[in-house]
């Protein structure tokens, strides 16, 4: 019986030990996960300032112009006249080839010569005796031929013999011979005359060759300069093959020098000629020298399957401080923004694992309190969410807020809806959604025709519920967005398609796709593309459009040169570029006028590409491009012009990425945005945010950005390592 309750005992305590572990392990795990989920974030602020983006590259300092002196004629050098470093003139005597041989040379040319000078002479006066040969020879035949007349009148009259007047004719035939004899040899001596004459002038020839050998035996400066090589000594043969052999390098000028930086071929297309530079040398630590890009030469050098490019970096090297051949570590300031947002790049580098930006309202979205009339079946949620699928956010004709949501408010008060019509508009948008979502699946050809249908449908509809007093004025607010839509007035709801419905949008994705194209005209960087996890033409529409519907005002603003106009913070890329160049380029109140007369002709060139295919958009785009850039350099002075094509060539590098960062919430919980990112210099980046963006609120300078976590939890200490804020669960204890 004692056995049995020992036993019973011992299970008792077992259990008990068992359940003591499961309590001090459960209570392990609680404090764990609570350890796990205290997470202290490392922050840091938004800030405003200046941002330059470079490109670093390394390269040699060298003369702007340095000259290799060499030799034409080989021999033992006689003479050194300068030593390194030695300033020289042009045409000053640097070395002295042995002259001896090359003096012997001329001596025996100008025998030669005097030798061939002599046959010339003979040759002429061969030229006189055969030339008195040929004049005796002439006489004679004249003579014969007058004795041949006389003989044969003698026989003609019987006086003598046939005979006689053949002996005669005999004799000049024979004269005859003689006198083409002597002609004959008059032309050997003529052309021994002119080959003697040959030969002097060949001889002439080795004896100026045999001179300019000898001169050439003195070595002369080509240029003012300084020696900063010297590859010879005296007593030194030197040997002129096919190469001549280097025996001086004179720097022309050691005041004015360049940098030959080696550019990879991935950053060469960010340089331009005009860039500002700096660089760093090691001989003087500590200090940096400026420069500017003179040249970007467009012979690529190849090197273990790596292409770069030579940038020719020039400089003043004021005190020839700088020597050629010193290493250099050169970076050029490819783009450079004024009074911008910019985070740290840590914060782009954040990954807060279930935080994700917010997205557009979706269907299931509450409607905002009193706002509409309850028990509809749709309330506003589909004027909501047409509004923002694509994101018109521009000024409605006389509602706050933007897009169809503004012109609900519009009619609502403009035509003085009543509580049941304004159900029924509610219901038509409710109705018409399906329709406006099925249009993202379409191919952009096949969406106008149906994004046509459609809005006949809703206007047709609203048409239909109103009272006889109400359609003129619906009509007249029709008429009033048509007309602002033609004359680019801010009647009209941006990026709204007024000339087929005043409270219809142009589509999903063809009007943020046509608009982002379009707005290439001045400022093809700054486009806004759809975050992660965005539809084609969510969230894009009114970045989008907002440059052509800024190309095409009639009169933009250009008061205060704010973030816009020095080339980053707010304001659509169209009107950032104008406010440019009135800023930089200082134009007149009449260039200005020209200018904004040009925008406001852009924009119904570009609404004409919507009706081209799809293919052909491009080549048009590009040739209405040309020519708005053309007429806007057609309105510069010489002046300006230089500039203009450099704002130009900076808008086409201008490069806009997408991005996510985190700010801590007012309930101290991160909150995560997708952004546009610009420039960056290595450890800020450039936040653009549009003004009209539904973010632009709270991505504000002073806003707090978080950038890394730490684990703080209890059993975190000073040498417990931080771990991710996303990290599964508290780790354990075996």
């Amino acid at each position: 019986m004692k056995k049995s309750n020992s036993a019973f005992n011992w299970k008792l305590a077992a259990i008990a030990v068992g359940v003591l572990a499961l309590a001090g392990g459960g209570y392990w795990w609680y404090n764990q996960k609570q350890a796990a989920s205290d997470v202290q974030y490392k922050t840091s602020k938004i800030e405003r300032g200046s941002l330059q983006a470079s490109v670093s590259a390394s390269g040699a300092v060298n003369p702007v112009t340095q000259v290799s002196v060499g030799t034409q004629v080989s021999g033992q050098i006689k003479e050194l006249y300068v030593d390194f470093n030695s300033e020289v003139k042009a045409g000053q005597l640097i070395a002295l080839i042995d002259p001896e041989t090359f003096e012997y040379r001329v001596r025996s040319a100008q025998a030669d010569l005097d030798s061939t000078r002599a046959q010339v002479l003979t040759a002429q006066a061969n030229v006189a005796s055969s030339n008195a040969q040929l004049s005796r020879a002439k006489l004679d035949l004249a003579e014969a031929q007058r004795d041949l007349e006389r003989q044969q009148t003698l026989v003609d009259k019987q006086f003598v013999t046939q005979s006689v007047a053949d002996k005669a004719r005999a004799l000049v035939n024979n004269l005859t011979e003689s006198v083409k004899v002597a002609e004959a040899q008059m032309a050997v001596t003529n052309a021994q005359v002119k080959s003697a004459q040959a030969s002097v002038a060949q001889r002439e020839s080795s004896l100026a060759q045999a001179r300019i050998d000898l001169t050439r035996t003195k070595i002369t400066s080509p240029v003012n300069g300084i020696v900063i090589k010297r590859s010879i000594e005296k007593g030194q043969t030197v040997a002129a093959s096919l190469s001549s052999p280097e025996l001086f390098v004179i720097a022309q000028n050691l005041q004015d020098m360049q940098v030959d930086a080696s550019i990879d071929e991935s950053d060469v297309g960010k340089i331009r000629t005009g860039q500002k530079a700096t660089f760093t040398v090691d001989a003087f630590a500590g200090q940096t020298f400026e420069g500017e890009v003179r040249q970007v030469r467009k012979a690529a050098q190849t090197v273990a399957n790596v292409v770069t490019y030579t940038a020719v970096i020039g400089f003043s090297n004021n005190g020839g401080r700088l020597l050629p051949g010193m290493t250099a570590n050169v970076r050029v300031i490819t783009e450079a923004r004024e009074n911008v947002l910019k985070v740290a790049n840590a914060a782009l580098r954040m990954k807060i694992a279930g935080v994700e930006p917010a997205t557009s309202a979706s269907p299931a979205a509450p409607a905002a309190p009193g706002t509409h009339p309850a028990g509809t079946s749709g309330d506003a949620k589909g004027w909501t969410w047409l509004s923002e699928a694509v994101a018109q956010q521009g000024p409605g004709g006389g509602g706050g807020g933007g897009g169809l949501a503004a012109m609900r408010e519009r009619l609502v008060s403009e035509l003085q809806l009543s509580a049941e019509q304004q159900t029924k508009l509610d219901a038509i948008s409710a109705e018409l959604r399906p329709k406006f979502m099925a249009m993202r699946d379409m191919s952009e050809d096949e969406r106008p025709a149906a994004r046509e249908k459609v809005t006949a449908e809703m206007r047709q509809k609203i048409m239909a519920m109103l009272t006889a007093e109400q359609k003129p004025k619906y009509q007249a607010i029709i008429a009033t967005q048509q007309q602002a839509r033609a004359t680019g007035t801010a009647n009209a709801p941006a990026g709204s398609n007024s000339s087929t419905s005043p409270v219809m949008p142009k589509g999903a994705s063809s009007a943020a796709n046509d608009a982002k194209n379009n707005s290439k005209l001045i400022a093809p960087q700054a486009i806004n593309t759809p975050a992660t996890g965005q539809k084609q033409g969510e969230k894009t529409g009114s970045a989008a459009t907002a440059p052509i519907a800024a190309a095409a005002s009639t009169a933009p603003t250009a008061p205060a040169m704010d973030a816009g106009a020095s080339g980053g913070g707010g304001g659509n890329p169209a009107t950032q570029f104008r406010n440019l160049m009135v800023a930089q380029l200082a134009l007149t109140p009449a260039q200005i006028e020209k200018v904004d007369a040009i925008y406001a002709d852009a924009r119904p060139k570009f609404m004409t590409l919507r009706d081209l295919p799809q293919e052909e958009r491009g080549k048009a785009r590009e040739k209405i491009t040309a020519e708005i850039r053309a007429q806007l350099r057609d309105q510069m002075t010489a002046e300006q012009k230089p500039k203009f094509d450099a704002l130009v060539a900076a808008a086409a590098n201008r490069q806009v990425t997408r991005g996510k960062i985190y700010l801590m919430g007012a309930d101290g919980k991160p909150k995560a945005y997708n952004v546009r990112l610009g420039i960056t210099d290595g450890s800020s980046t450039e936040l653009i945010v549009s003004p009209n963006s539904p973010d632009a609120a709270e991505l504000v300078e002073g806003a707090t950005l978080i950038i890394g976590t730490v684990n703080t939890g209890a059993t975190a200490g000073a040498s417990t390592p931080a771990r991710p804020a996303g990290a599964a669960g508290p780790r354990m204890a075996f």
